[in-house]
């Protein structure tokens, strides 16, 4: 059976670089490889993103907020679209980190999709992924590489990872299904109904609670399983 214990969306350390040399002094960190000085940047960065968007927030905004010179932003980073992907980069790495496990379950597919689905509800519907995504399509139309970006590497691949697991199971005759890949984008919607939407307008303010998730997608994934198991 899938376990009762919520997914919790944890707060997490930006991710350290690796310690570096300069020249014949040993311990001293080579320019732009300060992990304390690159965390104090996308930190403050974060911030302001949050609080002004990305179109309003500038390098000056981020600089301020940091409290770093204006040299060393740019030793770090070129560009406020740079730094904006990086920040997306390491959320997406630390909070995706530990959901994909159920997806390479040999156990019952139904707690399988259970397990997956309460993980990814939680994470779509926190507050720091919410506003990443908020910005990401408020700069969709002028900067669509940016936004095809943040899809590609985040959305897409969760999308490729289920789909695999579904394909796996209608090879083996356990599900009916002739578009795997309609399918997996119809379960992925319904692990999120009524959720989603409300959080990325603004209709619901706080992520919803970890009982409401899970009646959200248990109802999906049974709805989903009546139309396409055997």
């Amino acid at each position: 059976m899938s376990s009762t214990k919520p997914y919790v969306v944890k707060a997490h350390p930006l991710s350290d670089a690796e310690f570096m040399t300069d020249g014949d002094r040993p311990g001293r960190l080579a320019a732009g490889q300060d992990p304390a000085k690159r965390q104090q940047i996308l930190e403050g960065a974060n911030r302001i993103f949050s609080q002004m968007g990305f179109d309003a927030a500038s390098m000056n905004d981020i600089t301020r907020e940091a409290g770093v010179s204006k040299g060393t932003i740019y030793v770090y980073f070129d560009s406020k679209e740079e730094l904006f992907m990086e920040l997306c980069n390491h959320y997406r790495e630390v909070l995706f980190a530990d959901i994909y496990h159920a997806l390479e379950s040999e156990g019952d597919l139904r707690d399988a999709l259970i397990e997956f689905g309460t993980a990814l509800a939680t994470v779509v519907t926190s507050d720091v992924v919410i506003r990443a995504q908020r910005v990401v399509i408020g700069v969709a139309e002028r900067m669509p590489s940016m936004s095809r970006d943040f899809y590609e590497r985040g959305p897409r691949r969760g999308q490729a990872l289920m789909r695999a697991l579904i394909d796996k199971h209608v090879a083996a005759g356990t599900l009916d299904i002739e578009d795997t890949e309609l399918a997996t984008y119809q379960l992925a919607d319904l692990f999120m109904s009524g959720l989603f939407k409300k959080r990325i307008f603004g209709c619901m303010a706080t992520p919803p609670s970890p009982a409401l998730i899970r009646k959200t997608v248990t109802s999906g994934v049974d709805i989903w399983l009546k139309a396409y198991k055997r």
